[in-house]
């Protein structure tokens, strides 16, 4: 998928994120009409953002300011420290997602690392824009650092960003002298690596007044018009005689002196007026002191005094040392370090490139965060009725509530109400949103059992055997769903497999296309979903079986937005084996390819060979399928039940599923091991599939 936003971060604060997001918004505000600007993460959400603010206002952004980030450093480390970092990865991507919906483009800015308190094992700034599925522009600081370690720092950033299946889009390393840019232009020549060298510019570091302003909270005696916008070249503090002080202070200094050092004062005010003295940037006074009335008065009596006063209430040390701890900041208002700004971005960007890499860059990451909120958001998109019969599991009471609140589906509940109530109240729930239906005093219970008759007849049922299997609550639930009561069903948490698939078959039926039912696993790895199936339901399909499998799982993976390229595996890949097995699956694939034509599929192929690109290369070069293969299709349930656990276990996967396929309404069956989680995203799922019926 072609790209719709860009993330910016930087690991230390003042590397100069604000400047490189500028340079950014002005190439994409002159390409792209409608674009937003996004902080995952910011400071203090009662403190306005500095880098938001000046975002909206200098390009005109129509956002409000409650939409442009996420959470505060506060609630992130919260979080994070409570073991829910996923639960707040979710909710900056439904964040995300509505800006995406509503923007042609998001630019994202980062929040530094340094800003954290606690220590973390990773780096979030790369595991929100993993999971946000965000190429990346990534900053370095080069000041106090030998050309080899910004080399090396580099080098392990990109490397880091694509085994997190990031996409590094470009890097910028700033604050260069100009040694260390012509060394490490040398270095880099030949490397693929985009990367943007940026001399540093020591105007674009100088303090203003008005940042002396904001970071002390000073308060202004005298200030003319455009005075908040004059920079200051360094601070000196006024401790010597005049007689001496004269030959200290240079062009823009800010001078520390305190407001009872009259003699002082006179002086810096004669300089203003004497061509042989350099002119001050500003002057303040410690001790919240002012200057004596007849110096006032002088000072007011001068014509074009335009020299900014301010006072501060510690005393001439603390004073000086807090003015050596601010940072500049770049304001709408400061034209000349704007202009400056933009003048060295595009004296080292290759502007042109960047534009067309905008265009052309593609990113198909999905990690499990990813794939569960979009799972969460198709569901929502076309709400559906679930019946979930085992509600005496306090985790299906639980997952209920979960569902009922993110909105996913409506929810049915089997049993008694008057127990259901007690026991999710007992638990501290909310489920008066959910449907409760007592299925033995169902005015549903008649009509069910005449039409489960009518089905069953001439098997040999009965209408009292009708009527005793109505009183089963996967009988009745599967009911509701046939006659069109419930959209979907979800049950196995207490009952076995069989159980829960049985009533389906005798009631639901298969499609016409698959004469047998199947079950896939979505598997989530760290950057993508793979599609796993049969690793549940059949132990040994023939041929015929294995093509209708593969067909079914291509059409559950299109459901869920995943491109079907189906592997059919097995252990010989092309023509480099035989036997029964190998012949088996080299039967299937024929098959598949014969009735279904328009789905991608290779086989027999070995799984090495279905998801490694290099090892594609050399054992099937021609293929279409072969090192990206989406779905795979195991020969049989020993292969793909192990397989599946064994990835779900050794990698971290998240494995979803089963999801039973082929049957002509959705019906899904749980593990008995199941988590809440687990019952969650299989209701989603089953939810998802009822509105593609």
């Amino acid at each position: 998928m072609k790209i719709k936003s860009l993330y910016i971060y930087a690991q230390e604060k003042n590397v100069g994120s604000l400047f490189i997001s500028m340079g950014m918004m002005e190439i994409l505000k002159r390409n792209i009409d409608k674009v937003a600007f996004f902080r995952p993460i910011i400071y203090k959400k009662d403190i306005v953002d500095g880098d938001i603010s000046f975002i909206l206002e200098r390009y005109g952004i129509d956002m409000d300011y409650e939409d442009t980030y996420g959470f505060d450093i506060e609630y992130v480390e919260a979080m994070i420290s409570k073991n829910k970092t996923n639960e707040l990865i979710n909710q900056i991507i439904e964040k995300f997602k509505r800006l995406e919906d509503k923007y042609d483009f998001v630019l994202c800015e980062g929040i530094r690392r340094s800003f954290l308190k606690i220590a973390l094992n990773y780096d979030l700034n790369i595991k929100i824009a993993q999971n946000l599925g965000l190429a990346v522009i990534n900053i370095i600081n080069a000041k106090g650092l030998s050309v080899i370690d910004i080399y090396e720092n580099i080098m392990i950033e990109q490397e880091t960003l694509k085994d997190e299946g990031c996409v590094p889009f470009s890097t910028f390393v700033n604050r260069l002298d100009e040694e260390q840019h012509e060394r490490l232009s040398l270095t880099l020549e030949g490397n693929d690596v985009n990367c943007y060298l940026l001399k540093e510019v020591k105007e674009l570091d100088l303090l203003s007044i008005q940042d002396v302003i904001d970071g002390l909270n000073a308060d202004i005696i005298a200030m003319g018009e455009h005075d908040q916008l004059r920079v200051i070249s360094q601070i000196k503090v006024a401790a010597s005689s005049l007689d001496n002080f004269l030959e200290y202070f240079k062009e823009g200094d800010f001078i520390v002196v305190p407001a009872d050092r009259s003699d002082i004062i006179l002086g810096l005010l004669g300089s203003l007026y004497s061509s042989n003295y350099p002119n001050i940037s500003g002057i303040i006074f410690p001790f919240s002191m002012r200057a004596h009335p007849n110096i006032q008065k002088l000072v007011n009596g001068l014509d074009n005094f335009n020299i900014p006063i301010l006072s501060i209430d510690t005393d001439t040390y603390d004073t000086a040392r807090n003015l050596s701890n601010l940072n500049a900041r770049l304001r709408v208002t400061s034209e000349r370090k704007i202009a400056l700004a933009l003048g060295l971005f595009n004296e080292y960007t290759d502007v042109e490139f960047i534009e067309k890499k905008i265009q052309t860059t593609y990113n198909d990451t999905m990690t499990p965060v990813m794939f569960e909120y979009k799972l969460f958001a198709m569901a929502r998109s076309n709400k559906k009725r679930i019946v979930l019969p085992e509600s005496s599991d306090e985790r299906i009471l639980r997952a209920a509530e979960i569902i009922i609140r993110r909105g996913v589906a409506d929810i049915i509940l089997i049993g008694k109400v008057q127990k259901i109530e007690a026991n999710y109240k007992r638990l501290g729930l909310d489920l008066s949103g959910a449907t409760i239906i007592n299925h033995l005093e169902s005015e549903y219970f008649d009509e069910f059992s005449d039409a489960f008759f009518e089905l069953r007849k001439t098997k040999g049922l009965t209408k009292a055997a009708a009527k005793d299997a109505m009183e089963h609550i996967n009988y009745f639930a599967t009911m509701m769903v046939h006659l069109g009561y419930a959209d979907g069903m979800v049950s196995g948490a207490i009952h076995s497999t069989g159980e829960t698939i049985r009533p389906a078959l005798q009631i639901i039926k298969t499609i016409p296309e698959t004469s047998i039912v199947s079950s896939v696993f979505l598997m989530c790895l760290k950057t993508k979903v793979l599609v796993y199936g049969d690793c549940a339901v059949n132990q040994d399909p023939d041929s015929e079986a294995l093509a209708q499998i593969a067909y079914s799982s291509s059409r559950t993976a299109e459901a869920f937005g995943i491109t079907p390229k189906v592997a059919m595996l097995s252990y010989s890949t092309g023509e480099s084996g035989t036997g029964a097995d190998v012949d088996k699956v080299k039967a299937a694939t024929k098959i598949l390819q014969k009735n279904h034509p328009e789905v991608l599929s290779e086989g027999p192929i070995q799984y090495d060979a279905a998801i490694d690109k290099k090892v594609a290369a050399k054992k099937l070069p021609n293929s279409k399928v072969a090192g990206e293969a989406t779905v795979f299709i195991f020969p049989d349930l020993n292969t793909g039940n192990n397989t599946y656990k064994a990835v779900q276990r050794s990698s971290g996967a998240v494995a979803i599923g089963p999801i039973l396929q082929g049957l002509n309404k959705p019906i899904n069956d749980l593990s008995r091991g199941c988590l809440v989680d687990d019952i969650v995203n299989t209701v989603a799922i089953t939810a998802i599939q009822a509105g593609q019926i």
